[in-house]
């Protein structure tokens, strides 16, 4: 699932190839990705424009071209992949953006979310309506006042509306480098843990980011979630797979005790 390092990598590929050059051709595969937009109004308002420099905001990628914005959300399967000339397109491809030297794709296997086309800051801001800040901009202090409710932690930090860009696999890594139980009710946490969570949530971001994706390195709760009997890299305790805050969730009970 992409989470807040997958769109920044997937900003910097768009930023790389599709930013200047004029978009030739739109090729809509597969309406099911297109949300309050026609394949037709996608392709008469793209063709002949230029992109400009994209930003992210949690999860969604935003990519100005002129008056106009085309604002992606890659859902739990979605993707951005930079073609050649020549190269065959993926069978998960949707949406084709042709430039005179590439292709830009929009792959996604599930469908579960897409792309719209937005007009002016006031289409961009009706957008992110509801989405929380960036989680590479909160300072401690924030991150304290957010967290500071009647939620479980993990429910919190998992909340777009609140924090954008932090996901099941951000969540479970941050709280075990922070050693803090992913149901602990965000009123129990002290200052110590607010500044073991604010330091673990900048360095599992930077390090992700630079790794374009959520490592799965062993020395990573994420490199041993996914096995049945895997165990902590910090410890070697058996670590426990159950739900919190409504998701499937990893924790080590040695070192994150309730």
């Amino acid at each position: 699932m992409p989470e807040l390092p997958d769109v920044e990598s997937f900003r910097r590929v768009f930023a790389s190839h599709a930013v200047g050059p004029p978009v030739r051709r739109v090729d809509v595969l597969d309406t099911g990705v297109l949300r309050d937009v026609t394949a037709d109004r996608l392709s008469e308002a793209l063709v002949g424009r230029r992109f400009t420099e994209p930003r992210r905001r949690g999860k969604l990628l935003l990519a100005p071209a002129g008056p106009l914005a085309v604002v992606l959300h890659f859902g739990m399967t979605g993707s951005l992949h930079w073609a050649g000339p020549g190269q065959d397109v993926h069978r998960h491809d949707r949406v084709v953006f042709a430039f005179p030297d590439g292709e830009l794709r929009y792959r996604d296997m599930r469908k579960l979310q897409g792309l719209r086309l937005v007009e002016g800051t006031r289409g961009v801001d009706e957008v992110l309506t509801g989405v929380g800040p960036d989680a590479t901009e909160m300072s401690r202090d924030r991150l304290g006042e957010l967290l500071g409710g009647r939620r479980q932690v993990k429910a919190t930090l998992t909340d777009q509306s609140v924090i954008a860009g932090i996901g099941n696999l951000l969540a479970d890594e941050i709280l075990w480098r922070a050693r803090i139980n992913p149901r602990t009710s965000g009123v129990h946490l002290g200052q110590d843990d607010l500044v073991r969570l604010d330091a673990a949530m900048s360095s599992v971001l930077r390090q992700s980011i630079e790794a374009g994706r959520v490592p799965t390195d062993k020395s990573w709760l994420t490199g041993r979630r996914d096995e049945p009997s895997g165990s902590c890299p910090r410890c070697g305790t058996t670590l426990v797979h159950e739900r919190a805050g409504g998701r499937a969730t990893t924790w080590c009970p040695r070192c994150q005790p309730r």
